[in-house]
């Protein structure tokens, strides 16, 4: 119980961390482009998504690993245990799509809790951001 305990909050902290670190070096590197206002404000959605995406797989890898290692659980249904599989389970839960063909048995449920829960924080901080971004970046000049 306390290795599935210490794995999930390794994948929800690193997740968290990369989300910063791309977040923040985001305002360190776009005041030093020279591009116009409009274009920083692209450069964030940009940014933002990547972030999502590296998440995303560092979930899939997760459940790749939880599937084909003894007592973490399974998943199950429309799910042939590749890595591919395990990336698109992880894309409809991390943003709380859930379309259901994939479900987890066992302790691997847990994680997948964690993971729409994170996801849905991210995503809202990303939303956040980028307002904040569109607030600094355009006016009524652009």
């Amino acid at each position: 119980m306390l290795s599935v305990l210490a794995v999930n909050a390794f994948v929800v902290l690193l997740s968290v961390l990369i989300h910063y670190e791309f977040l923040y070096r985001s305002t360190k590197l776009l005041p030093l482009l020279k591009i116009r206002h409009r274009m920083r404000v692209l450069a964030v959605v940009i940014i933002a998504f990547i972030a999502h995406v590296i998440e995303i797989w560092l979930y899939g890898l997760a459940f790749y690993f939880m599937h084909n290692s003894p007592n973490w659980g399974t998943l199950q249904g429309n799910y042939d245990g590749s890595l591919l599989d395990s990336v698109y389970f992880s894309f409809t839960s991390f943003s709380t799509l859930g379309f259901g063909d994939i479900s987890p048995i066992g302790d691997i449920r847990f994680l997948v809790g964690l993971e729409g829960l994170a996801g849905f924080v991210l995503i809202t901080w990303s939303a956040s951001f980028l307002f904040f971004e569109m607030q600094k970046n355009w006016s009524a000049k652009d």
